[in-house]
């Protein structure tokens, strides 16, 4: 059976290195390698385009360094799609609604972060970010109850929309999946003497440094112990971190945004994958880290309640228990071995092929 031709729209994507970015890449060569086609629209940046990619005219988001506002234009590229997925429910995911409506064709959103998250972004105090959040809920809820199905990266992220957003459209767990092909257990000499890391234990996380995601938690349940705590990625919390880190007795290293080939390396050197983000829909370094045989301490919230297997691939705490935190880490520290094992057991689990598998089966459903 001929795979849809898809016309994919996000707010978000290369050269900007996050989960939505990493999902939709891969996903578009996937499928491809299937033999199918898969669009990408999104705003235009100083990434170079290759076939079937449609940058649109862009502005710089003012409340977040980093992202830029799509146009909602059509490119004419996408005009014969069978099908429309948007990965975002601002400008571009409204685009792709409109074209889907103009077409007559089958209309997919995916639920990566909930849109009330950018509320202190935007807000001057308290009572505006409690007002942005409710507005974005809102939004939100009609935004996705006019998708056909509604795709969640993990069981957590499908009872919200449920059960909290009150939404009636179906929702359906597609996992982003990892690719296992690049996320393995690699050599790790030769990151070590590029960022002159120690020997010791070391505690480590990469990803977007944002307010919501509770970082300067790590440098704080790391007092007291014997560990370098490793923190790749760049983001508005950066100068934040960068201000407790100086007022710690935590020797912490700031690594910046990585290559995407570095991440195995990353994640095959450090002992423990510290991660306090209450606010992941799957928590996509988590997995990956687990791919690479590194057992995760984590917060026991939003999607890392499914993600993170207390004993299995790693161990969880609740949400600000900075003492349950320091305790999760030291148990990963003495287990690591054993947890090892464990991680690298389930990596056909969650590899992206499976994710695709269960992508195709949606896609069918809906046409």
């Amino acid at each position: 059976m001929a795979l849809p031709h898809v016309a994919t729209f996000t707010d978000t994507y290369l050269p900007t290195v996050n989960g939505v970015t990493y999902t939709v890449q891969t996903w578009r060569d996937r499928w491809r390698d299937r033999g199918g086609r898969m669009d990408v629209v999104y705003p235009k940046s100083d990434h170079e385009s290759s076939e079937n990619e449609y940058p649109v005219r862009s502005l710089p988001f003012p409340f977040y360094e980093g992202f830029r506002l799509g146009m909602p234009q059509i490119p004419k590229g996408v005009r014969d799609a069978e099908l429309v997925h948007a990965h975002t429910p601002f400008s571009l995911g409204m685009a792709g609604q409109r074209l889907a409506g103009k077409l007559d064709i089958p209309f997919v959103a995916s639920y990566h972060t909930p849109t009330s998250e950018y509320a202190e972004y935007v807000s001057f105090n308290g009572a505006v970010e409690s007002a942005v959040r409710s507005s974005a809920e809102s939004y939100e809820r009609w935004f996705l109850g006019r998708a056909d199905t509604v795709i969640a990266p993990g069981e957590r992220a499908a009872t919200h929309l449920r059960e909290s957003i009150g939404l009636d459209t179906t929702v359906t767990v597609v996992p982003n999946g990892v690719d296992t092909t690049v996320f393995e257990p690699v050599d790790t000499a030769d990151f070590r003497d590029r960022y002159d890391l120690p020997d010791s234990p070391i505690v480590g996380y990469t990803g977007r440094h944002g307010y919501e995601k509770c970082l300067e938690d790590i440098i704080t349940a790391c007092e007291g112990l014997d560990v370098t705590v490793v923190l790749g990625g760049d983001g508005p919390a950066r100068e934040s971190l960068e201000t407790t880190a100086e007022h710690s007795d935590v020797d912490v290293r700031f690594l910046g945004f990585l290559d995407r080939a570095e991440l195995p390396e990353l994640y095959s050197t450090i002992d423990v994958f510290a991660f306090p983000s209450p606010v992941e829909t799957q928590g996509l370094v988590a997995l990956e880290a687990n791919c690479c045989g590194t057992p995760v301490a984590g917060v026991n919230a939003g999607a890392l309640s499914d993600t993170i297997e207390d004993g299995e691939t790693g161990y969880s705490y609740d949400e600000g228990d900075i003492d349950g935190f320091r305790r999760a880490i030291e148990r990963v520290l003495d287990e690591r071995e054993r947890l090892r094992e464990r991680c690298l057991a389930r990596r056909d689990v969650i590899s992206v092929e499976h994710a695709i598998d269960k992508l195709a089966d949606v896609y069918d459903s809906v046409l």
